[in-house]
């Protein structure tokens, strides 16, 4: 399969493999999305203005609403270019998010609400359909730019499906269409329906897909990303030749947040101690059983991977950010009004501004680097990181050499 010319070059001829994981988190993927605007702006300013994250990632991986953001930075326009540069991220969500998100107004508001979630999803993702197909039409996962890995959950298996460009190199049936996996992965229980779909390889072969919300597998997508280059290196994809499967020393890794509520500021054991079912999914028009398996899940997936980087003294590798200070509205992944989606854009640019932090090991919290800088200064590294290992790569490469003597 000829390699797409904007594509970053194999691993083989650099010293790194360059991961990027965006968590999933509704409307809070503004806070990725503006982090991620900046760390394209500072690629431009090494690179030219023509250069697009997915010209540096060797994976990009989401999950949810970070599955959707990784399908834009990636699926390719009309000139074989990404299809929305970074920048373009939050605009698209402060247009579309209320339309995906409509908030009922009114005093019996809160009393719908509960019981248009009780029985049945609390939106009808009808437009989330529309706006996802018409965005990335018949794109399939393996027209993307560069490799993508995007977590679901197959409900009639009771499996987790991992959606990877990898795997459609050796099977069709894995080929799904981009909008498919984004509408699969967003599919959160008690907020969006199911996803169905099927995939058709050419040979009569049909795969069915009865899918929802990947964070219950990962909503950090970062180990799952980290394990698929894993797999292809047990499998000698020529791509990572000489690299060794156990080589975690040679990855780059940059892992975005969506953000969490404050801690001890939202939940308490005295208040959980007295909810049934419907608490549980109900309490104050938020789902504390969502909130509560989504956010552990992607601390656990942050702390296994700051043990393995800080365990080979690699820790300047991989870079987190997450902003773990959110209350009222802003913790919520749906309530899409105006104040409360500029003010995510606002929570984005400060956290920008914030000390970059590392989980403590003893502990397990995440705690300030003392004398570590801001989460600015530390892409601002990493954006230099990427362009000189993309440098080398190119460099290296025999087909970029040919291409330059003729």
């Amino acid at each position: 399969m000829e390699r797409k010319t904007s594509q970053i070059q194999p691993p083989t001829y650099g010293d790194l493999i360059t991961v990027l994981s965006i968590d999933g988190g509704g409307i809070r993927g503004i806070i990725p999305a503006t982090i991620l605007s900046f760390l394209e702006s500072q690629l431009q300013e090494l690179d030219g203005s023509d250069a697009r994250l997915a010209d540096y990632f060797d994976v990009m991986a989401g999950t949810s609403t970070g599955g959707l953001v990784t399908a834009m930075l990636t699926a390719p326009d009309e000139n074989n270019r990404p299809l929305y540069a970074a920048k373009d991220i939050t605009p698209f969500y402060l247009e579309h998010c209320p339309k995906i998100f409509p908030q009922k107004s009114g005093l019996f508001a809160p009393i719908r609400n509960i019981v248009q979630t009780l029985i049945g999803s609390k939106y009808d993702g009808k437009y989330l359909h529309e706006v996802v197909k018409e965005k990335l039409k018949d794109t399939r996962l393996s027209n993307t730019i560069t490799n993508v890995v995007i977590p679901t959950f197959d409900i009639k298996k009771l499996q987790p499906t991992i959606f990877s460009t990898y795997e459609t190199k050796r099977a069709a049936c894995y080929d799904a269409k981009l909008s498919d996996i984004c509408i699969g992965t967003s599919a959160a229980p008690t907020y969006l329906p199911a996803h169905y779909f099927k995939v058709e390889d050419g040979k009569n072969n049909v795969r069915e897909h009865h899918l929802i919300d990947g964070g219950v597998v990962a909503n950090n997508p970062g180990l799952i990303a980290i394990s698929e280059v894993s797999k292809e290196i047990f499998k000698n994809n020529p791509d990572f030749y000489p690299i060794k499967p156990m080589e975690y020393g040679r990855f780059l890794v940059i892992s975005l947040g969506t953000g969490a509520a404050k801690y001890e500021q939202k939940y308490n054991s005295s208040m959980a101690a007295k909810w049934g079912i419907v608490e549980w999914l109900l309490h104050k028009g938020s789902n504390p059983l969502i909130e509560v398996f989504t956010q552990s899940s992607a601390d656990m997936v942050d702390y296994h991977n700051s043990v393995v980087f800080q365990a080979l003294r690699s820790e300047d590798s991989y870079l987190r950010i997450q902003e773990d200070e959110l209350s009222g509205t802003e913790a919520s992944v749906d309530v899409a009004t105006k104040e409360n989606l500029e003010r995510l854009v606002e929570i984005g640019e400060n956290l920008l501004k914030k000390p970059l932090s590392r989980v403590n090991l003893e502990t397990g919290l995440s705690e300030p680097i003392p004398k570590g800088g801001t989460n600015e200064e530390a892409l601002k590294r990493f954006a230099t990181l990427l362009v000189n290992e993309r440098r080398l790569r190119e460099s290296r490469s025999p087909l970029i050499v040919k291409k330059a003597s003729k």
